[in-house]
């Protein structure tokens, strides 16, 4: 048993999102003298693994996009738009698409700005955030699927809407918040506007 350390840089600008990287152990040479049930073959895989490494944030990344809504089906005057779409198996990074309108100079300065924001900036990006959770939310909450005992592949939307739904809503079940969605809308938007602290100074 012996351990072997390897050293190797990977430039920054072909990197993004997630990084996988894979260690594989091949036989060099054919070995004609190995035993039947031994690998003989060159290139054999004896051992392999694989290492996950997410280069920015602990959690998914949010795919966004800045267009002009006039070329668009959506409203000229719209600042933003979320596209949800896909099964709770599809990929995250393929089913979600924040839009947002170049022609809100507002908005679109606000996410240019979001590594400094303004006070302005800051109100503009709460609100974002508070609808985009709030079309999340109530997409996970109309799939019977989205469950407290659903298992989701790991990156795939029904785990990020787990991961959300945990966040906003810790200490109640999918089923009350269900419930209360679909008797009490009024009471359902107030509970979600107070879970993702809209406009807190903090955020």
């Amino acid at each position: 048993m012996s351990t072997v350390e390897l050293d190797f840089r990977l430039r920054g600008t072909d990197l993004g999102g997630l990084l996988l990287l894979d260690t594989a152990l091949v036989l060099a040479e054919r070995r004609n003298d190995a035993s039947p049930s031994s690998p003989r073959r060159a290139g054999s895989v004896l051992w392999s693994d694989r290492q996950a490494l997410r280069l920015q944030g602990d959690a998914p990344q949010f795919p966004m996009a800045v267009i002009d809504f006039a070329r668009t089906s959506f409203p000229d005057g719209a600042a933003w738009h979320l596209q949800i779409s896909g099964g709770l198996e599809s990929a995250t990074m393929g089913s979600l698409l924040l839009l947002v309108n170049e022609k809100n100079t507002i908005t679109a300065t606000a996410f240019e700005n979001a590594g400094k924001p303004r006070p302005i900036d800051r109100v503009v990006l709460s609100a974002v955030y508070a609808d985009t959770a709030r079309i999340m939310v109530e997409y996970a909450l109309g799939n019977d699927e989205f469950a407290e005992d659903a298992d989701f592949p790991e990156g795939s939307l029904g785990a990020t809407l787990l991961n959300l739904f945990d966040q906003l809503f810790s200490e109640q079940s999918i089923t009350d918040i269900r419930l209360r969605q679909r008797q009490s809308p009024a009471l359902f938007a107030s509970d979600l506007q107070a879970a993702v602290k809209m406009f807190e100074v903090s955020r």
